[in-house]
């Protein structure tokens, strides 16, 4: 079984949305003041870790665009892994990716590639999948990498049904910038 992990870019009010500077939003790229070589060498570490992406459609389109014509050890990872994305789109997605085949829903796809032979599922950004993966019970592990600064306002992974979700704190790190890295657990699992 692989594991999934979710890996996100936090403000203290739990934005996760234009966090590396998407046109359009008032506080785009808030996270670029706080870059330093600690984060940039966990962020790789991360990265090369995974086997694979999972993506939603909008995110991957922004990564698409983004990392082919970069180069450098993190650019290459991220164009060599091959990627699922949740789309409804039928034309060709290209970038090594395909798109979930999920004939019992976006769900019961997740859940088919989680059970499948294979190394870690990462799925950045996306927070629309995200937080349907979590309310689902399918993220085996939550890395947030918290930023000092609110913004306000926002697109966020957290669910807003009231429900009660437990979770066990794995690691902590501090980042020489003032960022630091939650990573999470389910309680009990």
């Amino acid at each position: 079984m692989r594991r999934l992990i979710v890996t996100e870019f936090l403000s203290l009010d739990g934005v996760v949305e234009a966090p590396g500077g998407e046109a359009g939003h008032p506080h785009a790229g808030w996270t670029i003041p706080y870059g330093a070589d600690d984060l940039f060498a966990y962020k790789l570490r991360e990265t090369q870790e995974a086997e694979s992406l999972l993506l939603g459609r909008r995110t991957f389109e922004q990564f698409a665009e983004a990392w082919p014509g970069r180069d450098g050890a993190f650019a290459e990872k991220m164009n060599a892994m091959p990627k699922t994305v949740v789309t409804t789109r039928t034309d060709e997605l290209g970038w090594r990716a395909e798109r979930l085949d999920a004939p019992g829903g976006v769900r019961a796809g997740v859940a088919a590639l989680k059970d499948a032979d294979g190394g870690p599922i990462l799925l950045a950004g996306s927070a629309t999948l995200a937080r349907s993966l979590i309310v689902w019970g399918l993220v085996d592990e939550l890395r947030l990498l918290v930023y000092p600064v609110l913004l306000g306002g926002g697109k966020r992974i957290f669910p807003d049904d009231r429900e009660k979700w437990a979770f066990e704190l794995t690691e902590l790190d501090r980042f020489s910038s003032g960022a630091v890295l939650h990573t999470y657990r389910l309680a009990g699992s």
